[in-house]
């Protein structure tokens, strides 16, 4: 499986998290099993050729909604795929789905270009600036603080933005952040610790029931949100 991704320009890092391809390599009328990770994030997703299915056969365009747990899938060996990964606070610019309806599943949804998106989250520099202010905190309190929002208005502002709380929003990122950058790290404990966990043991709980499989295993098998069979 080749899976590559291109960062956003810097004025959309708030909105925007990367563009990513993934094309497998079997052959084509085989199925093969592949499993996504919680990212925090809102996926728009073209197939440009093969056939995927999650609880069934999925249209060549869709959207994912936040997961939060390990999310099984299955590609046709002959499968190629671009997407966009959108933080999910900007999923109301574009987006003409609930986020609410979203989570945790996938919808069918043609979406425009991504050029004619990303030039549309271009122009919302407000919104950028408390995503750019939520991406740089590490805790629920220094989110509050950096965006000048009281703890209820942030609470209601991730209840019509994310549709999670800030705390298990942030938990979803920080795991993410853990998963992605784990790959050819020598210390599973000085990972934990550099990544906001309280020790390693605090890291393998969260990989067990987000990733499905030890962070010994997901060294080996992570790239990018997924893992590879």
């Amino acid at each position: 499986m080749d899976y590559r991704e291109t960062p956003p320009p810097p004025q959309l890092a708030g909105l925007v998290k990367a563009r990513w391809t993934l094309a497998a390599d079997g052959a084509p009328g085989a199925w093969l099993p592949q499993q996504a990770t919680p990212d925090g994030c809102v996926e728009i997703i073209r197939r440009t050729r093969g056939r995927s299915r999650w609880d069934g056969e999925q249209p060549s365009a869709f959207v994912v909604g936040l997961v939060d747990r390990p999310q099984p899938f299955e590609i046709s060996g002959d499968a190629a795929f671009e997407a966009l990964r959108l933080w999910p606070w900007a999923w109301s610019v574009v987006g003409t789905i609930p986020l609410a309806d979203l989570h945790g599943r996938w919808a069918a949804w043609d979406a425009p270009d991504f050029g004619a998106i990303e030039a549309r989250l271009a122009a919302e520099a407000g919104l950028d600036a408390i995503g750019t202010a939520i991406l740089a905190a590490p805790s629920v309190a220094a989110m509050s603080s950096a965006t000048a929002m009281p703890p209820r208005m942030l609470q209601r502002w991730f209840a019509a933005h994310v549709g999670l709380p800030p705390r298990a929003w942030l938990r979803l990122r920080r795991f993410q952040a853990a998963f992605e950058t784990l790959p050819g790290e020598a210390s599973l404990a000085g990972h934990a610790a550099e990544r906001g966990y309280a020790d390693q043991a605090h890291m393998a709980r969260e990989f067990r029931e987000l990733a499905g499989v030890p962070a010994g295993q997901a060294r080996t098998r992570a790239k990018g949100p997924f893992l590879r069979s």
